[in-house]
């Protein structure tokens, strides 16, 4: 299986944190974010990374080179200097895809998931892992009924891990857009099944969050 690393994006929210330095090379533990995410990727059985960059990006193209130290393959999709957003992100980089599905995890994520739990194939268009809300985040962004994700209930927050056919983009509203349209239009279909984690995630969204995982809420 495939795998894409979400990279691009401008990290507003972690400034001036990323004011010289892409956010997914900011560190944990000593370590960037993105190279956590490529070993867990690794660990997984998962060698066929995608990385899509655009604000800096060739900082992290530069500094994680072609994969071989971390036993994997990476390839890089360029979306230039602003970005084209998670959904346009995503089919700029199909043509590197080549499985069907394809495994996408946010750039920004701290967790212990292990990705050879997730399935091989899939009965929809997606399948997603939730996780509980952050206090950051209480409204959540999902239901879960048994594996079903819907639009209404008891909402979890979406944990930045999820499998897709290249199907879900078949009908996209342009070239920059977010995913999250896509998923809740697939979820009202019945087409989008999850799974809920309860391993340690955490979005690293704001220095705050940074620092409290490298002052000693961090995991190996």
């Amino acid at each position: 299986m495939n795998a894409m690393i979400l990279s691009a994006g401008r990290g507003e929210r972690m400034r001036p944190l990323t004011d010289r330095v892409p956010k997914p090379l900011l560190t944990v533990n000593g370590k960037p974010l993105i190279a956590h995410l490529i070993e867990a990727l690794v660990r997984g059985g998962i060698l066929d990374i995608v990385i899509n960059i655009a604000y800096l990006g060739n900082l992290i193209r530069t500094q994680l080179g072609d994969g071989t130290s971390f036993g994997a393959q990476l390839r890089y999709s360029d979306e230039g200097v602003a970005g084209l957003e998670t959904g346009g992100g995503i089919l700029r980089a199909l043509p590197l895809l080549d499985s069907d599905p394809f495994l996408v995890v946010n750039g920004d994520i701290f967790t212990d998931y292990a990705f050879a739990a997730l399935p091989e194939t899939i009965p929809g268009l997606a399948h997603i892992v939730l996780a509980d809300n952050p206090a950051h985040h209480p409204e959540g962004d999902f239901g879960l009924n048994g594996n079903i994700v819907t639009n209404a209930g008891r909402r979890l927050t979406f944990a930045g891990i999820g499998l897709y056919r290249k199907a879900l983009f078949a009908d996209p509203p342009g070239e920059r857009f977010p995913l999250a349209p896509l998923l809740r239009k697939a979820a009202d279909a019945g087409l989008v099944t999850g799974e809920y984690t309860r391993g340690a995630w955490t979005d690293v969204g704001t220095p705050e969050r940074l620092a409290s995982l490298n002052a000693g809420d961090a995991w190996d």
